[in-house]
């Protein structure tokens, strides 16, 4: 059997044409354990792609391309009219066909940290339920249940992992039993590596005898897809369509039928779900139109004049917000991949630890070093055609980036309390509620009671609640 070891040599040569010959400074010092490390993580790198990213980020700089002629996104807007009720009604029939029919995959995106919520260990295993203090991953796989339960069909569900958190979250799920779900129907992959590279161009190194690497961001799901078999393995399946979602939302509907309908009647390769903006400088990507292909333009890229435009009526012009909801077609995905197509890079100019030539661990007080992700939203331009549909921001969107303040836990818990609250009144259960929404006793729907509204009232009317009065948990 060939050993890692044995590529010293290659490794060595393709380093110093590269000019990153200094990643072997320590390697008298190294034992045989932490040299395989170090050569397998140099033999996984892409040093074209190295070279191309530092030739255009780092040494070229300075020279910035023009911002593109933009103009507002054209998008399935909330039903107002009977026509559009009834248009959604449609897409509903027929995305319940797609489900029912086994066509559709869940996709999580999962390999951010908890640090920011004062948490150690996998964001999907922070606690945000309201009374059960169930983590986003149960949440999820409760929701997924019942899917299957409902459509009487199989979602099977990939979850995307970080190196970071892998190895974790798998045994998290194996201790929980996988939730009820199949353990077939989970299938963990992991999300891809890019270099820190510093501003002369050199790798940076975390240790003597590893590289400072850091996740290739939520777009690198596009190519972890299918070098992880995935694509293969959904195609066994008769997977036609991936539901695309985010770690950190909490209120997501995962497996939508009338976004799934939409798609489909569409013919869309790719589809993205969206919110108004709250205002014009909410930190969120919008959706707009270059050339008549559909793209997302991040917040700090947005120009402040074309933030704060306004259309007669006083709405936003640029209002159709990002929130990182999906579906794809599984052929689209193959497709992206037999062409070669890349996403573009975006570079994040950040603090990053690192060893210097005595060996000392340096952990610096400003940034020092370029990291490098790709955005998925990123392969809208390259789909024959898409689609944006408007979901009520209250209904499907309850992001949790930190412990308090905004989008953060306690904010997100709220949003549970007044989701729930909204369908006690729609059900015609009283549930007392502050200027707010805030109901006065918390409240929490369990995803096995009910995954939407018209559920609800469902489940409501054979029960014969009146009105909550307490504390009270629906599952």
């Amino acid at each position: 059997m060939v050993s890692i070891l044995d590529s010293e040599g290659r490794l060595r040569e393709l380093c110093a044409r590269q000019g990153q010959e200094h990643v072997f400074r320590f390697w008298d010092q190294l034992d045989d354990a932490q040299r395989e490390q170090l050569l397998t993580e140099l033999d996984s790198l892409d040093f074209e792609e190295v070279s191309r990213l530092v030739a255009q980020h780092i040494k070229g700089q300075g020279a910035e391309m023009p911002l593109p002629h933009l103009e507002p996104a054209p998008f399935v807007r909330l039903p107002r009219t009977a026509e559009e009720v009834q248009e959604h009604r449609q897409a509903r029939q027929r995305g319940e066909e797609v489900i029912r029919a086994g066509q559709v995959a869940a996709f999580l995106v999962a390999g951010g940290q908890g640090t920011r919520l004062g948490y150690d260990g996998p964001k999907g295993s922070f606690p945000i339920g309201v009374l059960s203090s169930k983590t986003f991953f149960q949440l999820f796989a409760e929701q997924i249940f019942a899917t299957r339960r409902r459509y009487a069909t199989d979602v099977p569900w990939y979850i995307m992992t970080s190196r970071d958190n892998d190895e974790v979250t798998r045994r998290y799920f194996a201790t929980h039993n996988n939730f009820g779900l199949p353990a077939k129907d989970i299938i963990f992959l992991q999300q891809g590596q890019m270099p820190a590279i510093d501003q002369e161009g050199r790798l940076l190194m975390e240790s003597p005898h590893a590289l400072a690497l850091a996740p290739d961001g939520h777009g690198g799901a596009i190519r972890a897809l299918k070098r992880s078999g995935a694509l293969a393995d959904m195609a066994r399946r008769g997977v036609r369509y991936i539901s695309h979602f985010q770690v950190d939302n909490v209120l997501i509907r995962i497996i939508d039928p009338d976004f799934l309908g939409f798609h489909v009647f569409a013919g869309s390769q790719m589809s993205s779900r969206m919110v108004r903006k709250r205002s014009a400088d909410e930190r969120v990507g919008v959706f707009c139109l270059v050339d008549g292909r559909l793209r997302v333009i991040e917040y700090s890229d947005l120009p402040e004049e074309l933030a704060e435009a306004r259309r007669p009526d006083g709405e936003l012009q640029f209002n159709a917000g990002n929130i990182a909801i999906h579906i794809y077609d599984v052929a689209f995905v193959e497709q992206l991949n037999q062409r070669d197509y890349e996403l573009p890079f975006h570079r994040a100019w950040k603090k990053v630890p690192f060893v210097n030539e005595l060996s000392h661990r340096i952990r610096p007080r400003q940034p020092n070093a370029n990291k490098f992700e790709m955005f998925v939203f990123d392969a809208l331009p390259a789909a024959r055609k898409t689609l944006v549909m408007e979901v009520a921001r209250e209904d499907e969107f309850g992001p949790v980036k930190s412990l308090t303040g905004e989008d953060s836990v306690e904010t997100a818990q709220r949003d549970q309390m007044r989701l729930a609250a909204r369908w006690c009144r729609a059900a015609g259960v009283e549930a007392e509620t502050d200027p707010d929404g805030v109901p006065r006793f918390k409240i929490e729907i369990s995803p096995l009671f009910a995954t939407c509204q018209d559920e609800f009232i469902e489940k409501m009317k054979a029960a014969g609640l009146k009105a909550v009065s307490r504390d009270t948990y629906f599952e």
